[in-house]
């Protein structure tokens, strides 16, 4: 099942989140309200992580289309029961293949069971699923947050994140981009929602538009 949670100002995170960092707070203002939507079909969400791996947003969206199409629904026995050369013909390769027929198979022997996963705290979840080919500790915390809909990961390998924290904060360069290291602790417990908010920064234009937060109409 699919959910969306919408973060308004006045909701007592948000307020809690402005008060412990002004320039996050400055972001919320320009922004406005925010609304993470969830997938709760685990392995449907999995799946299709895996296929836009390295793809463009555009290209990804055919390809995930295609399998949806080819397989109805997305679940391990669908996908199991499909001949390889039909997963080929939508576009997927056969790397990715290979990495979603082992999530397929750590499902069915329970190696990986989703009944359980919004018990678990986020590292365990992390270590189960980056024990599947081709399924990353990135992929994993994008995971946490938009399928479980947890509120307190951060992603310190997203460097979309990376980039949005140095313009935000107004950052030197640094030789790893490691930027958020240093101004996250005010995050906590919140580093989901404050990573929504990042994220929107760029896709608003704001990082590659404006020089300063100051400067966003």
């Amino acid at each position: 099942m699919n959910n969306h949670i919408t973060f308004h100002s006045s909701d007592e995170v948000i307020v809690s989140i402005c008060r412990q960092d002004t320039n996050i707070c400055k972001l919320i203002n320009k922004i406005g309200p925010l609304t993470l939507k969830t997938n709760g079909n685990h392995f449907e969400a999995l799946v299709m992580s895996i296929i836009g791996q390295q793809l463009s947003e555009k290209a990804a969206s055919t390809i995930r289309q295609r399998v949806k199409m080819l397989c109805g629904e997305i679940t391990p026995e669908r996908v199991l029961d499909t001949p390889i050369e039909n997963f080929r013909s939508t576009g997927v390769s056969r790397t990715k293949i290979e990495y979603i027929f082992d999530l397929c198979n750590k499902v069915h022997s329970n190696e990986i069971s989703f009944t359980n996963f919004h018990l678990l705290e986020n590292e365990i979840v992390i270590n189960l699923l980056t024990s599947v080919k081709g399924i990353g500790r990135w992929t994993a915390e994008m995971f946490l947050i938009f399928s479980l809909g947890r509120l307190n990961v951060l992603s310190l390998g997203d460097a979309g994140l990376q980039r949005a924290t140095k313009w935000l904060y107004q950052l030197e360069d640094r030789p790893k981009n490691n930027y958020m290291e240093e101004v996250s602790m005010n995050w906590h417990p919140y580093y989901s929602i404050v990573s929504l908010y990042l994220w929107k920064s760029i896709d608003l234009g704001f990082v590659d538009n404006f020089p300063t937060i100051e400067d966003v109409n």
